[in-house]
């Protein structure tokens, strides 16, 4: 994905001028938690009629970037498009909808159906042994088959994987898979994920078709398992992100604006944790409580292998927006919490560069690492692949790469990635760049110098969108000029 788009950064909006625009067009709306909500110009088909404060409002507009999504009729678009459709809708032209589905789209709903029609429920299989068994191998030995079929999940024997379905909350008709198989190497047990359609339009929030419109709290979780262990012990409404602590899509808070609670329950580590502040910003702190990751406190998959007592963790979450001054008890599960996971607190460690673990420990956030050298020595090899290395793990980079463009870029991590040359193995190309493609990677498309406002912008953007974690800079003395050069860089 490039950032931002070839024709330029995207023309920002602020909230305000989003409020002045709908009451000079007398929409009616009202603020949201992230959102602001408007009736729909998609529902209504008497487009010279005044909107009535009385139609649904299902039309929802991002406060931070202008987008919206009508979640009625699954309309969506930039704030552009918005004003764009409000001006059609004056001159009695029916709304432009966004159902024509890009090839790619369409064939990664027939592949999905496909593989849906092939996978079982897990009780239908025939053999008792096999339905324990692998419910044994994915950990879900105390997970009943009721919440199973509540939640739709099937078993694909050939590929020996989990299927979590994506059903569209406005029709229920299918439109993507997610399929989970576990890997064993040694003792170490992961769990190998793949998503039709493709990574970056898997917007799956798994478990939405069961939400009540009177729900009104929520847990929202890292994982499709980690749901199902909390609906059958506590019977609360609780979602799974589609990416897990990787990233909150920005198009999927319509579907949270409901909830006057929500309590994030990521997962057991301090990524999540860390991730848990960073959504919870994006969904507004005062309505937002963090499960804080513990012995006593895993997650909700593992507390219910456990026995542990799901309503103690849940009361114990702790509220996200903190007063400006706090006590050192209010910080004292948090400095234990450094104390006890150092090696976590250190960051997420190179699987490629032990010597570099060594000093600088890992990649945490909120911190400024400067690579120097002379010319030609090395710095943007060495980088893309330090870079590459915390990607494939899940860390979302940003690139900004001022020196050489982004294809040479791509070329240069391409080949870092596959750990040989693909010129001499072309027929490989397509497997290994699908590979790269799922990567949370992402590059700005600027080149030579800049405007430091507009990097800053761009970076600002990146984050919210993507939740970008790790941005890297190449380099510094380019993106300058070399006027700036005697200025205080």
């Amino acid at each position: 994905d490039v950032l931002p788009s070839p024709e330029g950064p995207l023309p920002s909006v602020s909230i305000t001028e989003i409020r002045q625009y709908l009451r000079a067009q007398g929409i009616p709306f009202h603020d949201g938690y992230s959102c602001l909500h408007t009736p729909s110009l998609f529902c209504d088909g008497r487009e010279d009629q005044p909107m009535a404060a009385s139609t649904p409002y299902t039309l929802f507009i991002d406060k931070t970037t202008g987008s919206f999504l009508c979640t009625a009729t699954q309309a969506e678009g930039t704030w552009q498009d918005f004003q764009a459709n409000v001006e059609l809708r004056h001159r009695g032209v029916p709304p432009a909808t966004s159902e024509e589905l890009e090839e790619d789209t369409r064939q990664a709903c027939e592949d999905a159906r496909c593989i849906w029609e092939r996978a079982l429920p897990l009780w239908e299989l025939l053999d008792e042994d096999e339905t324990n068994n692998t419910k044994a191998m994915f950990g879900i030995s105390l997970v009943t088959d009721a919440t199973l079929k509540r939640f739709g999940v099937r078993y694909l024997r050939t590929a020996k994987s989990l299927v979590f379905p994506w059903f569209s909350p406005r029709d229920a008709t299918l439109k993507g898979l997610k399929l989970v198989r576990v890997e064993k190497k040694g003792d170490v047990i992961s769990y190998v994920e793949e998503t039709l359609p493709r990574f970056d339009s898997y917007r799956n929030l798994f478990g939405l078709p069961l939400i009540g419109r009177r729900d009104t709290e929520l847990v929202l979780t890292g994982w499709e398992l980690d749901a199902l262990a909390l609906y059958q012990a506590t019977g609360v409404a609780s979602l799974a992100l589609p990416r897990g602590a990787t990233c909150l899509p920005p198009v999927l808070l319509p579907y949270l604006e409901q909830f006057k609670r929500i309590t994030l329950w990521l997962g057991e580590d301090l990524r999540s944790w860390e991730a848990a502040k960073l959504f919870a910003r994006k969904l507004s702190l005062k309505r937002c409580s963090l499960v804080r990751p513990g012995d006593l406190q895993p997650r909700p998959l593992e507390a219910l292998n456990q026995g542990l007592n799901f309503t103690k963790i849940l009361r114990a979450a702790l509220p996200a927006s903190h007063k400006s001054i706090v006590s050192f008890r209010q910080l004292r599960e948090e400095v234990f919490g450094e104390m006890a996971n150092t090696e976590q607190v250190a960051g997420v460690k190179w699987a490629r560069f032990p010597e570099l673990n060594k000093l600088l420990k890992g990649h945490r956030r909120g911190e400024l690492t400067v690579f120097t050298g002379p010319t030609g020595s090395g710095k943007t090899t060495f980088i893309s692949e330090y870079a590459l290395d915390l990607c494939m793990q899940g860390v979302c980079t940003l690139w900004g790469s001022f020196e050489i463009n982004n294809v040479r870029l791509a070329k240069i991590m391409l080949t870092q990635f596959a750990g040989r040359r693909l010129e001499d193995q072309l027929e490989l190309y397509d497997e290994w760049a699908d590979r790269f493609e799922d990567l949370p990677l992402y590059f700005m498309t600027f080149h030579g110098q800049q405007n430091i406002k507009t990097v800053i912008d761009t970076m600002q953007h990146a984050v919210y969108m993507y939740d970008i974690t790790h941005v890297v800079v190449d380099n510094l003395q380019f993106m300058m000029g070399h006027e700036h050069l005697s200025a205080d860089r």
